[in-house]
């Protein structure tokens, strides 16, 4: 099993779900974050002063999936959230040693159903 976490654009994410929805993918952990990167901040501009944004804020995709899922799910991603520019985000894979869902007890893959 891994997990795969993705940190992408805002504006992407709807898209993504849906993509995500069409090849069984169903369950994800889904949080608002800020980061930066080689994207850097921006200025804003307030009441008539300036100042610096560092942080942008992202969406933060996570799933725990079998490892068979892993590549179909990248494609869809790199497809769905990437414009060519700076700042389209990161995708991180990770080994899962186990999973156990609390109601039932079930480990492993069957966990994951």
């Amino acid at each position: 099993m891994k997990k795969v976490e993705c940190i992408i654009r805002p504006e992407a994410f709807q898209a993504l779900r849906h993509r995500l929805d069409e090849i069984g993918i169903y369950g994800l952990t889904v949080s608002e974050v800020a980061g930066c990167g080689k994207q850097k901040g921006k200025t804003g501009f307030f009441r008539g002063s300036t100042y610096e944004i560092n942080l942008n804020a992202k969406v933060k995709v996570e799933m725990v999936v079998d490892d068979e899922q892993v590549e179909g799910i990248v494609e869809v991603v790199i497809e769905t959230c990437s414009t060519g520019e700076i700042g389209d985000g990161k995708i991180f894979i990770l080994p899962i040693d186990d999973v156990i869902r609390i109601r039932t007890k079930e480990k492993g893959r069957e966990a994951l159903i």
